[in-house]
């Protein structure tokens, strides 16, 4: 459960990439007690966060689809079936990337912490979605 929910708060993080940042707060708590990535933060690559940026956009997607699912499941057990599918989704988004979850997990935490990192990746999805014709 726990990596679903630090995949959670990177679909409502690249969900702010794409458009307001404000949804990049909403999970500040679940940041703040995943606190070690802060240490790893300038450690990342070009590479790295390029492929960061491509999976958020996929997650934002995924996130997106499986919102409205969730809202329209009734009951605990239905909902805890739409969040599993999701998550599986997200996983793989990730993992198609070329980014292990971890390292993804890790790079949303420490562009939460740091602006000007975010301004990086922001820069990059920006890049890619023009150059993929999107």
């Amino acid at each position: 459960m726990q990596r679903f929910t630090a995949l959670f708060s990177a679909a409502l993080l690249s969900a702010g990439l794409m458009g307001s940042m404000a949804h990049a707060q909403e999970d500040t708590a679940a940041a703040a007690e995943q606190a070690p990535a802060e240490a790893q933060a300038q450690n990342f690559s070009d590479a790295q966060l390029q492929k960061f940026a491509d999976a958020s956009k996929e997650i934002a997607v995924i996130s997106q689809d499986y919102t409205k699912q969730l809202q329209e499941a009734e009951g605990d057990e239905a909902q805890q079936e739409v969040r599993q599918e999701a998550n599986d989704k997200m996983v793989e988004a990730v993992e198609n990337s070329g980014l292990e979850v971890d390292t993804f997990n890790a790079i949303g935490q420490a562009i939460q912490q740091d602006p000007e990192l975010m301004q990086r990746v922001q820069k990059m999805a920006q890049g890619s979605a023009e150059g993929q014709g999107s």
